[in-house]
């Protein structure tokens, strides 16, 4: 993983993880979703977990346990990941391939192109350029086979 000087995180437990309880983690979980998935807020380039916590009238450290715990990362990749699928999805669609990756980049909602390529290339192994050629090429070959 040397490539966008990526490195392994070490897995730790945070103590103020215990002091949240099961119940109260699972109903967050649900709040934390339908915010982040379901209105789409990881669209938004400046949704922080203080506002996150402030618009579920919690605190920052109750989204952070309940990420890590729940979730199994930390808020930052939590957020990535949704970015990073949405971006899958436009890279594979008609309608979105002539968008440069900066475009796509800021529809997802990372600040800069370097951020985007970094975390896509964390979560899927390839840059987000070979993602979309493979995708194009595979294309290709199906609309070839159908053909013949």
């Amino acid at each position: 993983m040397a490539k966008y000087n990526l490195s392994e995180k070490k897995e730790r437990d945070a103590n103020y993880c215990s002091f949240v309880s099961p119940t109260v983690m699972d109903e967050l979980k649900e709040r934390i979703l339908d915010v982040v998935v379901m209105k789409k807020k990881f669209k938004d380039k400046n949704y922080s977990a203080r506002q996150l916590a402030k618009d579920l009238c919690t605190n920052s450290r109750y989204i952070s346990a309940v990420v890590n715990v729940r979730f199994r990362m930390n808020y930052t990749t939590f957020i990535n990941k949704y970015r990073i699928e949405e971006a899958m999805s436009i890279l594979t669609d008609k309608r979105y391939e002539d968008l440069r990756m900066e475009e796509v980049s800021d529809m997802v909602g990372f600040s800069n192109r370097q951020s985007f390529y970094a975390a896509f290339y964390k979560f899927t192994g390839i840059t987000p350029k070979e993602y979309r050629t493979r995708y194009m090429v595979d294309r290709k070959a199906k609309r070839k086979t159908q053909k013949n």
